[in-house]
């Protein structure tokens, strides 16, 4: 493993100046060198120039086929024609206005027919959308307890960055002991653990992600989410899907659709603004009155931006098409067979069971697949994502 990892640390060495030239000097500004904390790669990151379809260049000019797509945002692929059309003219009739848009308009609707959750309101990020979520929740309980899926990542607001990560205990500093104390988390797929924690714990809400995508990919075991849904109702818990990764990605109506069972609210970013930070909220409407009446202070200066608004509606209207989710669904079967043992696949998403994290060979895995002009998502050996530029040869 070492020899190996001695090798392709080399041939990336070799292969990457120009982003370690570039690195250097963005450490004179740039915490670490990169935006966030999620782009830290060692030695150093690779800095991107552009991307077209199902490929990337980074700074050296090494060409790459995809299957990261910015954590699994860019399901339309790069620079989509339908998508720079659409922002190239709204570009010119303003960019911000800290007012409502007919695309937000139309953007609201067609994720009200998928989701068949009746009211909407837009963010900049999952984060966002979670955390707004999770205070709609509060406020229309009275509670302030939240449990979520051990282990499972929400966004990086305080409350959600409690169990993140294949360590379900460890959260990172700077998060106050008084909001860890209003976390209860518990195992996947347990569903008489979530009941339990409903009864003991009486919490606000129910933050989940209905298949988990953070740590692999693991299913929902067959009642699952039917049992989880009828503890929430029995208690009165609010019930959240997280669709920040599996909204637009594994069907039209997410999860949601896949799995057949509705939540109270479903949170979503990512793939929703074709690369611009766009997310967004679904609610019953009993939960938006608190919106709407003003008891609950949902803002945002860019939310509803017009750029990704205008983003979204393509998006949603021309290119994330039914045929575009069959076409999804060859590709990731086509990965998963070619895998084979331990693979599978989840619409746009897929990834390969491997046991226990290593870190040595999940870094052996990334830099020989990129040494070979495949840019995987860093830190994470099991994943890909394939978008509708991707076809039968990429």
């Amino acid at each position: 493993m070492r020899e190996l990892l001695e090798r392709e640390r080399a041939l990336w060495a070799e292969r990457t100046p120009g982003s370690e030239r570039m690195f250097g000097r963005a450490r004179g500004s740039l915490a670490a060198g990169v935006a966030s904390s999620y782009q830290r790669l060692d030695p150093w990151p690779v800095y991107m120039t552009r991307g077209e379809g199902a490929r990337v260049w980074d700074v050296d000019g090494n060409e790459y086929i995809d299957f990261h797509n910015g954590f699994s945002a860019m399901v339309q692929g790069h620079a989509h024609p339908a998508i720079t059309a659409a922002v190239s003219a709204r570009q010119p009739l303003g960019t911000h206005f800290g007012a409502p848009t007919e695309e937000a308009v139309v953007v609201a609707e067609e994720l009200s027919r998928r989701f068949g959750l009746s009211r909407w309101r837009f963010t900049n990020s999952g984060t966002e959308s979670v955390m707004h979520a999770i205070r709609v929740a509060r406020a229309h309980t009275g509670r302030d307890g939240v449990v979520k899926i051990a282990g499972s990542y929400h966004g990086h607001a305080d409350t959600t960055m409690v169990s993140v990560g294949p360590e379900p205990g460890a959260w990172g500093a700077g998060i106050p002991d008084a909001i860890v104390a209003q976390v209860r988390a518990v195992p996947f797929n347990d569903a008489d653990a979530m009941a339990g924690a409903l009864a003991e714990a009486d919490p606000a809400c129910v933050v989940m992600e209905a298949a988990r995508t953070n740590a692999g990919i693991v299913l929902p075991e067959p009642g699952y989410l039917e049992a989880v849904r009828d503890a929430t109702r029995a208690t009165g818990t609010v019930l959240i899907f997280d669709e920040v990764k599996t909204g637009l990605t594994i069907a039209p109506g997410g999860a949601v659709e896949r799995f057949g069972v509705r939540p109270d609210m479903v949170t979503l970013a990512k793939a929703l603004g074709a690369g611009l930070p766009t997310g967004a909220i679904g609610m019953i409407e009993e939960l938006a009155a608190l919106v709407e009446d003003g008891r609950v202070h949902q803002v945002g200066t860019f939310n509803g931006n017009p750029l990704g608004m205008a983003a979204a509606r393509a998006n949603l209207l021309e290119v994330l098409t039914p045929a575009a989710y069959e076409h999804l669904e060859r590709l990731g079967e086509r990965m998963a067979a070619g895998v084979g043992a331990g693979a599978i696949a989840l619409g746009s998403k897929g990834c390969v069971h491997r046991g226990a994290p290593d870190r040595e060979r999940s870094e052996l895995i990334w830099l020989w697949l990129a040494n070979r002009g495949i840019f995987t998502t860093p830190g994470r050996e099991q994943e890909w994502n394939v978008t509708v530029a991707h076809d039968e040869a990429a």
